[in-house]
């Protein structure tokens, strides 16, 4: 399916939401599951450092865990960076490392074309620097999300009516994302590369559309355990359901 750009006004509106959600808190009461033994990881190496592309992201830890989380997220979504702020580190720590657990992260583009750029250049490194790219965006994000609310009417008018692989380009550039993947070792032409791979932009969209439509994602962040949605979307709804199913 493909990309077909949308109206860039109310992206910017819809970028700058102080969160992105449409879950209510929660929980899920069925009985816990057994706890989850911890599994050592192979040698010379620890699970946070296994990481590998998926068909709709990339994850890191024990493949073969018992216990799968998946998160459908948006680069741009500050209730994201909020689970994140506070979530990654214990996740990474408690969960992650012994093996208990692997974690997905799979790109949701809840505001559209904006969250194309960042998603793009957050994968164009490849497995080893996705996740500590991701942290990265998080806290790079509103200086993100200013720069696109600052876009002038014309340079607006201009990505509207321009191409999609030139306005994902142009929208990359205004959002500083090029400098940003400069700065964290990724040449400029790869950059400029990955923002224009139709065939990922083309994906990331289905991925989007698929998703929404099935009500999978109804908001982000999205996350399910062992396919089971976390009812609520901070780092404490999302532990409680770890807990509950053995970790």
């Amino acid at each position: 399916m493909k990309f077909a750009p949308l109206l860039l006004a109310p992206l910017l509106a819809a970028a700058a939401l102080s969160a992105c959600s449409g879950q209510s808190g929660g929980g899920n009461d069925s009985a816990p599951a057994a706890p989850v033994a911890a599994t050592a990881p192979p040698a010379g190496k620890q699970w946070t450092d296994v990481v590998s592309k998926t068909p709709e992201g990339y994850v890191v830890g024990n493949p073969n865990a018992p216990i799968k989380v998946v998160e459908y997220g948006s680069r741009l979504c500050p209730a994201c960076r909020a689970l994140a702020t506070e979530g990654f580190a214990p996740l990474m720590k408690n969960y992650v490392a012994p093996g208990k657990i692997s974690f997905e992260f799979r790109e949701f583009l809840i505001h559209g074309a904006s969250d194309l750029p960042p998603a793009l250049i957050g994968g164009c490194g490849g497995p080893a620097p996705f996740f500590p790219m991701l942290e990265q965006m998080y806290a790079n994000q509103n200086a993100f999300l200013d720069k696109l609310q600052a876009l002038p009417k014309p340079v607006q008018d201009q990505i509207q009516a321009a191409k999609p692989q030139d306005a994902i380009r142009m929208l990359g550039e205004q959002m500083g994302i090029i400098d940003f993947a400069k700065q964290r070792g990724i040449p400029e032409a790869k950059a400029r590369q990955c923002l224009s791979d139709m065939t990922r932009i083309d994906a990331l969209t289905k991925q989007t559309q698929d998703k929404g439509a099935d009500g999978t994602v109804t908001g982000t962040p999205t996350v399910i355990v062992n396919g089971t949605k976390v009812e609520g979307f901070g780092w404490a709804d999302v532990e409680k359901a770890l807990k509950r199913a053995g970790a």
